[in-house]
């Protein structure tokens, strides 16, 4: 096979440039090990997810798992930024997708990542992609960041208005 103008067999000029983590070097041992990890983490969530029963006042899930109840809520009546986040994952885990953001909206982001990050992880461990490498320079760009905090923030006035 002849080589492409790219440089590489089988690709097309320009394939590095539109696809960033092709041709990258495989993920290093500690690389995969973080990923399994941050898997690990990942499915733990999504597990307790599935144990907990999503609380019918759309908070308060999370004194199942033999938490306290919300410090915030209890001294000043109102949620807190995270309120209803376990009954969201709870939701979520059980295909709920509509009830659970309308239960915390953030919460529903976070089970999906949780869920999205797992899978990559378990890839990146067992092939040694290096997908890790590629997403992990994504997200932690600013705006990416400040979208985040804005959905957090978002969702507690959204916790506020429908508490």
């Amino acid at each position: 096979m002849a080589m492409a103008a790219g440089g590489e067999s089988g690709t097309e000029p320009g394939m590095a440039r539109a696809f960033p983590g092709r041709g990258a070097p495989k993920a290093t041992m500690a690389e995969r090990l973080a990923h399994l990890a941050l898997g690990a983490a990942c499915i733990a969530v999504l597990l307790i997810g599935l144990r907990v029963e999503p609380a019918a006042a759309g908070h308060g899930s999370h004194t199942q798992i033999g938490l306290p109840p919300c410090g915030w809520a209890v001294a000043f009546g109102k949620p807190c930024a995270t309120c209803g986040m376990t009954t969201a994952v709870s939701l979520v885990v059980r295909g709920e997708l509509p009830r659970a953001f309308v239960t915390q909206p953030a919460g529903f982001a976070f089970a999906v990542v949780c869920a999205m990050l797992f899978w990559m992880s378990l890839h990146v461990t067992v092939t040694g992609s290096a997908l890790g490498r590629l997403v992990g320079r994504e997200v932690f760009r600013p705006r990416i960041l400040w979208g985040l905090g804005s959905l957090v923030l978002g969702s507690w006035a959204y916790k506020f208005l429908t508490w």
